[in-house]
């Protein structure tokens, strides 16, 4: 451990982020939300025994996406750094981005026989990795672009990456996305609470109407959707795929362009910590790699929580003895929210209590560590989309002497002492807590 990190009389930080947690009450669970209905003895116990509050991610009306949401959470400004979606993840991926490639989150979706109409925004949720990987593999072999060369990637099941080189000049990420779910608000994606399943045409965003880059990259990437659309429809895989019965791969939906990299400073000359993270996701992975956040290698998900979540937390408990910190991004509630499932995402929630806290609490040594719990946004069940609600916070160990909070939920956040806070608050507010 470097010689800068905590001194060793300060206590642990263990950061939880639970992805897409917040939600709004559901009548069919007796007008609770997914998080109230749970069954979450464990989660309830550690907000007993400390304070709880509410957290604006990135502020006050704003519906973040989990990348600006991720790098406030973890002190950073995300009106000062931000780039971009399409450049984190395409560096996660070990796809090099420089000044003046436009880089892109995408989806494989699934479009009617006219090119336009989506059909379903993720392939019915059922596209394999592996089969991403090979219709990737077609469209990096068979699409050609005029005025440009490109990298295209599966990274997991229906998702992907995008750079594009510009063979002639530099390209903008200053553009619309071809995802009509997805707008911006500056360099900020935002997620639509209502939009039409149409695929949207890339154009310069409003002040960039004249900017020969931005022009370019829009229409190069109107270009590479409309080719690549003829590829995976003729590719083997999604014929298999039509022959069972499942939705073609056969469209590829690009959002958040960026075109340069984030320059964040490193997180231990800000906080003078030493963190480290295991994450899910390539956002998470390309946000903690460029802030200076050491990557903890956990094993490939098996899908059965009951045995993966336990294996996550014997991993924690071994690396926070490694780090001052370490931060646990856990995409569980996130995904049944987007499909309006409030009956699997309450029991996403009770998985983790169930399988990762009870087997992480008995041998935390909670008087030495300081125990955050809260989460990137709210994602709504009833809309199926991310929203401006505010997530729920819950701290304790260490010194921390409870509040009278009797369980880790929205409505109870709302009374506790903590009180209101923003995203970039947190860290700050923890390692004060650590110092204690």
């Amino acid at each position: 451990m470097p010689a800068d990190s905590l001194s060793a009389n300060m206590k642990k930080i263990l950061y939880i982020v639970l992805d897409g947690l917040g939600d709004l009450p559901i009548p069919e669970l007796n007008n609770k939300t997914p998080l109230e209905a749970a069954l979450t003895p464990n989660m309830d116990r550690l907000a007993q025994s400390g304070k709880t509050g509410i957290v604006y991610p990135v502020g006050r009306g704003i519906a973040p996406e989990s990348d600006i949401a991720v790098i406030s959470l973890l002190g950073y400004d995300a009106y000062k750094y931000y780039t971009g979606r399409g450049p984190l993840e395409s560096f996660a991926e070990g796809l090099s981005v420089n000044d003046g490639d436009a880089a892109f989150r995408v989806n494989f979706a699934t479009v009617a026989q006219d090119g336009k109409t989506i059909k379903d925004r993720r392939v019915g949720r059922n596209l394999t990795t592996e089969e991403a990987a090979a219709l990737a593999r077609e469209i990096n072999s068979k699409v050609t672009l005029s005025s440009a060369t490109f990298e295209f990637k599966g990274t997991i099941g229906h998702r992907g990456i995008l750079v594009m080189r510009g063979m002639h000049q530099k390209l903008s990420g200053w553009i619309t996305n071809t995802d009509p779910a997805y707008g911006r608000e500056g360099v900020f994606g935002v997620a639509k609470e209502k939009f039409e399943n149409m695929v949207s045409v890339s154009s310069a965003m409003p002040g960039y109407e004249n900017d020969l880059a931005a022009k370019e990259a829009a229409k190069l990437l109107n270009e590479f959707t409309e080719k690549s659309i003829k590829v995976l429809n003729d590719a083997a895989i999604n014929k298999k795929r039509v022959s069972e019965g499942k939705m073609p791969g056969n469209l590829i939906l690009s959002r958040d362009a960026g075109d340069h990299l984030p320059k964040f400073p490193p997180i231990s000359s800000i906080f003078n910590l030493k963190f480290g993270s295991f994450v899910q996701m390539p956002v998470e992975k390309g946000i903690a790699l460029l802030t200076g956040i050491d990557i903890i290698d956990v094993p490939q998900p098996t899908g059965h929580l009951d045995v993966d979540y336990p294996v996550w937390a014997k991993i924690a408990l071994d690396s926070i003895q490694k780090y001052d910190g370490i931060y646990v991004h856990i995409k569980g509630p996130d995904e049944p929210a987007h499909d309006g499932d409030f009956q699997k995402k309450k029991e996403s929630i009770e998985a983790i209590d169930k399988y990762f806290f009870s087997s992480l609490l008995p041998k935390l040594d909670i008087a030495n560590t300081i125990v955050a719990i809260t989460a990137d946004h709210s994602t709504v069940c009833a809309i199926k989309a991310h929203t401006a609600d505010p997530v729920p916070l819950l701290v304790c160990g260490g010194n921390i002497k409870p509040d009278g909070t009797m369980s880790f939920s929205e409505k109870a956040a709302k009374l506790g002492s903590v009180g209101e806070l923003k995203g970039v608050d947190i860290m700050p507010f923890l390692v004060k807590l650590a110092k204690e």
